[in-house]
């Protein structure tokens, strides 16, 4: 399965990346699976990822809960959350 990741704002800055193709094994993946995968690259992605920075994700351009699942050629975006008016 091949999906192409975005980052944004202080995940960009942090991870060094603002966009990567990924190919996953061809099984179901949820967003906080793919988190955790992504997780374990080292400490920075893990503390961005998994640690308390409450990170959201859009699917194709759309808001999504972790527990939203990801399909062959979709795209997933990952940002911090945002306040203001």
């Amino acid at each position: 399965m091949k999906i192409k990741l975005f980052y944004f704002a202080r995940l960009k800055e942090a991870l060094k990346y603002s966009t990567e193709d990924l190919d996953l094994p061809d099984e179901p993946i949820t967003v906080l699976k793919l988190k955790a995968f992504l997780a374990k690259r080292g400490d920075v992605w893990g503390q961005m990822l998994m640690g308390k920075l409450k990170v959201r994700a859009a699917i194709n351009h759309e808001l999504v809960d972790d527990n939203a699942v990801i399909n062959n050629g979709d795209e997933v975006a990952f940002f911090p959350p945002v306040t203001g008016g």
